[in-house]
């Protein structure tokens, strides 16, 4: 039943919950770390790290795209980023690190984001970035918006990507985008343009059971689940008034997929968390809701090789009217700035949660006595009070 309060004379609201509000439940038995599993499969690619990287600047460059994928997670270039825009993006980006040193105020950084993405995307140059990713071995993914998905889609497909990631602020079925300040775009078919492909299509970011369903109905391999919320950073419900805490959006995209399934007499849709990470446990607590993997942001710009240079936004930073995310330092652990193997993979010397992301999950899958991650998504759930 649904958990249904009063808030004023004949209107009621949902009680939902965030990642802090809730608990994982030890249970009877516990494993060796040694002996579990953090592996996850979307289609025909399977990856070590149940890890897609939020699409952004600040953490994806061709550089560390190859290095997540050889760690065993998945990147996501922006192909609509300035890696798409500038020849030398690495400049670019050192311009946006400059003004924040300089200690220009956040709308200024912000402003500047803008100003660098009013450059025309360029096919050649994005698709160049895909090549250099294909050629080192690893999966290739790349973002479009639902606006510019049909325009860049058959580029993308020609360099080589292979799972593409159709992902807005907020993305719908029926209306797939958001306003972008170009009168002459058309809504995106999402189901006729999946039908279309031969590669894997990840979309979203959806918060509710009901969008959740439609998505897996357009054929979509995987649901984003989320806004790419980061606290401090991103704003989604601030400026919009728009936002699902993330333990109940995923639990609930989660009851979509069990439905889907049985819908479709076994076509399972993999559901991605996108959002409210800030630390290992949070990892966890997304799998326990039911996520097959998690989309990192912030926790990975803090890497010594993220292109941001320490600094974090999303691609919503750059919208040239409305934009739903400031550019901000990213979270650092009490001993500074470690190399992306590190934060994924350890040895941690810092207690904050920061570092080791993916063996503290190992840690928790043997601590409550789970072999794997689809295992692990049965695991008990307490609400704090």
């Amino acid at each position: 039943m649904r958990d249904l309060v009063e808030i004023g004379m004949g209107r009621t609201a949902r009680r939902s919950y965030d990642f802090d509000d809730i608990d994982i439940v030890p249970s009877r038995r516990t494993r060796s770390s040694k002996v579990v599993s953090t592996g996850w499969q979307i289609d025909a690619y399977r990856f070590d790290l149940p890890l897609v990287t939020h699409p952004t600047d600040a953490v994806v460059s061709p550089h560390t795209a190859i290095e997540i994928g050889r760690l065993g997670g998945l990147a996501a270039l922006n192909a609509e980023g300035l890696w798409a825009r500038h020849a030398d993006a690495e400049s670019a980006l050192a311009r946006v690190a400059e003004a924040a040193k300089e200690g220009a105020a956040p709308s200024e950084v912000v402003q500047r984001l803008q100003e660098l993405h009013s450059a025309p995307v360029r096919p050649d140059l994005i698709t160049e970035a895909v090549r250099t990713v294909r050629d080192s071995g690893v999966t290739v993914a790349a973002r479009v918006s639902p606006q510019h998905a049909a325009e860049l889609t058959p580029h993308l497909l020609s360099a080589g990507v292979e799972i593409l990631v159709v992902q807005g602020t907020i993305v719908s079925a029926e209306h797939v985008g958001e306003d972008n300040g170009e009168s002459d775009t058309d809504p995106l078919n999402l189901k006729d343009f999946i039908a279309d492909l031969d590669v894997p299509v990840v979309a979203g970011g959806v918060s509710d059971y009901r969008t959740a369903m439609h998505l897996m109905r357009t054929g979509a391999a995987g649901v984003i689940v989320g806004h790419g919320y980061t606290p401090g950073i991103t704003s989604t419900d601030q400026v919009l008034g728009i936002g699902v805490p993330m333990a109940t959006a995923l639990i609930d995209a989660a009851a979509a997929r069990r439905d889907y399934l049985d819908e479709t007499g076994g076509r399972y849709v993999h559901v991605l968390a996108d959002g409210g990470v800030r630390h290992s446990g949070d990892i966890a607590k997304a799998v326990a809701c039911g996520a097959d993997a998690v989309m990192l942001g912030a926790p990975l710009a803090a890497a010594s090789e993220a292109p941001g240079h320490g600094l974090y936004w999303t691609s919503a930073a750059a919208h040239p009217s409305l934009p739903r995310s400031r550019v901000a330092t990213a979270g650092q652990g009490e001993h500074g700035a470690v190399d992306l193997r590190t934060l994924l993979h350890g040895p941690s010397q810092d207690p904050s949660g920061t570092v080791n992301l993916f063996g503290a999950l190992r840690r928790a899958l043997a601590k409550t006595g789970y072999s794997d991650l689809k295992e692990f998504q049965r695991v008990g759930l307490t609400v704090r009070h």
